[in-house]
């Protein structure tokens, strides 16, 4: 997917964007994996089954984020684990978005195309998994429970519609509007 990205989307982007250097055309910064864990408080397998689930779709060890605030009413305390996140970059960033783009979004169900909607203001891109089985690796029958996964895609893009060019030039399947 790198040397699509050189040899395709970056000439592309180029005649397109009106860029008179190849370092202006946007390109992939990093993509980030996050699973949200709020049963990590009464439950530690939890956070433990995640976090291997998480290992073996990335490919690299995550991170456990912890909460920053005390919540009384979810019995949440200050440095207590909420969540995992991976971050992607180089080579393993570009081979899990060729898998996430040919693999993964071509086996969910009656998948019509990814939301146009999902960018945030400055080019980067999230796109949420209700469950991770939809993923290759999962084994459906070794998992405790079904968790959503979110995948931030973050480029050098300043605008939504430069993010939106680059990432539809890579392969993403955007649905029609």
């Amino acid at each position: 997917m790198k040397d699509k990205y050189r040899n395709e989307v970056t000439p592309a982007l180029m005649e397109r964007g009106g860029y008179r250097n190849v370092m202006e055309v946007p390109r992939l910064e990093k993509v980030v994996l996050n699973i949200g864990i709020g049963e990590a408080i009464q439950n530690a397998k939890a956070l433990e089954a995640a976090e291997e689930d998480l290992a073996i779709i990335s490919g690299q060890h995550p991170i456990t984020t912890r909460a920053k605030k005390s919540i009384a009413a979810f019995r949440l305390r200050t440095g207590m684990p909420v969540g995992l996140k991976v971050t992607l970059r180089g080579e393993r960033m570009y081979d899990f978005l060729d898998k996430v783009f040919n693999t993964v979004l071509c086996r969910i169900r009656e998948f019509q195309g990814v939301s146009r909607n999902s960018f945030d203001g400055r080019g980067n891109y999230t796109l949420a998994f209700r469950e991770q089985t939809v993923f290759p690796e999962i084994d459906y029958d070794k998992i405790d429970k079904v968790r959503g996964l979110e995948v931030s895609v973050v480029t050098t893009a300043k605008t939504d519609e430069e993010g939106r060019q680059l990432l539809e030039l890579l392969g993403m399947p955007f649905a029609p509007e």
